[in-house]
C-alpha cells in the first residue's frame, strides 16, 4: 500500500511528511522529521491543533457528540455497568467477566484502608485548606508508604497500586470532610459496594446512622462513569507529561489532582452552583440570559458550552433525565435548583444559545445532583478526581508501555537578544 504525505514547500525545498490516520478516520501530519529535515519547528499555542500521543483508551467526536470509553458508547456502559466494572476496562481494556469483577472489587476492599500513620497528616493542615490541595499531597505521600511502581522499579503489581490510589482516595475524601466539620471519621466497610461504601463514610454518623437510598448510589455510580475519562484534557496531559519522567504512580496522580483543581478544568461545577446561589439570591433568571447574551458584560452563564464539543455534550444529554428524577424523587425543595430548571429550560430555547452551541454542559448538571446529594461545594472537584483516577491510571499505564521519551515541547524564543 502506498504511503500517502502531506507536502510542505519552504525555501525552494519540498518536504514530505508522513499522515497517520486514526481507527475512527482522523487523520493527522507527522512532524517527527520536521526539524531535523528544516530546522525548522511548529508553533500551537495550548496544543489546539496538536496530538501528543496514540491511545486506545477513549475516542471523542466533538462535532457529533460522540464519547467512547475503549469502543463502547459511555450511554451503554451508565446502564449497563457499575463504577467499578467501567474502571476495570479503562484499566485492562475490556469489561470484566464475573470472576474478574469479583477479584477486583475485592482488591479495591482489601486496599481501602488508610494507613493509620497518615491520618496525623490532616492535624498538620490548616482548617481553611482546600480539600483538592491535601487529597494532592496525601495522595503523593502515599508513595513513602508503599512500594513505588514507575518504569523503573515495578516492586509490585501495578494492578494493586491501582486499586490503592482508587480506593484509599476514597477513603482520604471522606476523613477530609468529616475533619472539616469536626466529626470523628467513618471506617470502609467490607459488606459494601464502592459507591455505597463511599457515601456512607461521608454521612454515616455516631448520632445519626446513614440511610442509604439506592437512587443515591444508583445516580452517584452514573456521576462518576461520565467522568471517567475523557482523552487528552488538561489534567490527564499533565499525568502523561509528568509520568514520561518516570515520575512513581502515586507523584504522577498527584499531579493530575493539581491539575484538575483549577476553576477552567475540575472547579466548573463549583463555580456553577456559584452562579446559581447568585441568580437564586436575584431572583430573575431572564435578567441573567440578557446579561449573558450582552457582548458589554462580563457576566457568562457557567456549565454551558464546551472546548470539545460543537454540539449537546454527550455526558449531560446523558445525566440531564437522570438529574430530573432524582430531584423529583428526593422530592428537594431548593430555591437554587428551581433556578437551576428555569435557566436551562430558557437557554435551551433562545436562538442566541443554540446559534452558539451553548448547550448545558455535564459540570452544569453535577453541580446540582452533588448539591442535592449533601456534598459540599468544596467537595465537587474532589467528587470528580475520584472519578478520574481510572482515566489517568490507565493512560499512565499506556503511556509507560509504549516507551515514549520524555516529554520536551520546543519553544520560540521572543526574549531580549546580547548588546552588541
Amino acid at each position: 500500500m502506498t504511503k500517502e504525505f502531506a507536502t510542505l514547500n519552504y525555501d525552494g525545498k519540498e518536504i514530505k511528511l508522513p499522515l497517520v490516520v486514526g481507527t475512527e478516520g482522523e487523520v493527522a501530519i507527522d512532524i517527527g522529521t520536521l526539524r531535523k529535515e528544516t530546522g525548522m519547528v511548529t508553533i500551537d499555542p495550548s496544543f489546539m491543533n496538536t496530538a501528543a500521543c496514540f491511545s486506545k483508551i477513549t475516542f471523542i467526536d466533538g462535532e457529533k457528540g460522540v464519547l467512547r470509553y475503549r469502543g463502547i458508547p459511555v450511554d451503554e456502559l451508565v446502564e449497563k455497568t457499575r463504577f467499578i466494572e467501567t474502571a476495570y476496562l479503562l484499566l485492562h481494556g475490556k469489561l470484566p467477566n464475573e470472576d474478574q469483577g469479583n477479584k477486583f472489587s475485592t482488591l479495591l476492599t482489601e486496599n481501602s484502608l488508610l494507613h493509620e500513620d497518615m491520618r496525623h497528616f490532616f492535624d498538620r493542615f490548616p482548617r481553611g485548606a482546600h480539600p483538592m490541595s491535601i487529597m494532592a499531597t496525601m495522595v503523593n505521600a502515599l508513595s513513602t508508604f508503599y512500594p513505588n511502581v514507575d518504569t523503573l522499579s515495578l516492586r509490585e503489581a501495578v494492578d494493586t497500586s491501582a486499586a490503592r490510589i482508587i480506593s484509599t482516595f476514597r477513603t482520604l475524601a471522606a476523613f477530609a470532610y468529616k475533619r472539616s466539620i469536626g466529626e470523628p471519621v467513618v471506617y470502609p466497610r467490607h459488606d459494601l459496594p464502592f459507591c455505597a461504601n463511599f457515601l456512607n463514610m461521608m454521612f454515616d454518623s455516631p448520632v445519626k446512622p446513614y440511610e442509604m437510598k439506592p437512587e443515591m448510589v444508583r445516580i452517584l455510580n452514573s456521576l462518576l462513569i461520565l467522568h471517567a475519562d475523557h482523552e487528552q484534557n488538561c489534567s490527564t496531559t499533565a499525568v502523561r507529561t509528568v509520568g514520561s519522567a518516570q515520575v512513581n504512580l502515586y507523584a504522577t496522580i498527584s499531579a493530575g489532582i493539581a491539575a484538575l483543581s483549577g476553576p477552567l478544568h475540575g472547579g466548573a461545577n463549583q463555580a456553577v452552583v456559584d452562579m446559581l446561589n447568585r441568580i437564586a439570591k436575584d431572583g430573575n433568571v431572564k435578567k441573567y440570559i440578557d446579561k449573558a447574551k450582552d457582548k458589554n458584560s462580563s457576566f457568562r452563564l457557567m456549565g454551558f458550552g464546551h472546548r470539545v464539543y460543537k454540539t449537546y455534550d454527550p455526558r449531560a444529554k446523558i445525566i440531564k433525565q437522570q438529574c430530573h428524577d432524582f430531584l423529583d424523587v428526593m422530592n428537594m425543595d431548593d430555591p437554587m435548583l428551581n433556578v437551576a430548571r428555569e435557566l436551562e429550560e430558557e437557554a435551551l430555547k433562545d436562538e442566541y444559545f443554540i446559534k452558539r452551541n451553548l448547550y448545558p454542559n455535564v459540570d452544569f448538571y453535577s453541580g446540582i445532583i452533588y448539591r442535592a446529594m449533601g456534598i459540599p461545594e468544596n467537595m465537587f472537584t474532589v467528587m470528580f478526581a475520584l472519578a478520574r483516577l481510572p482515566g489517568w491510571i490507565a493512560h499512565w499505564k499506556e503511556m509507560i508501555k509504549s516507551n515514549s521519551k520524555i516529554t520536551r515541547p520546543r519553544q520560540i524564543y521572543i526574549g531580549k537578544t546580547p548588546k552588541n
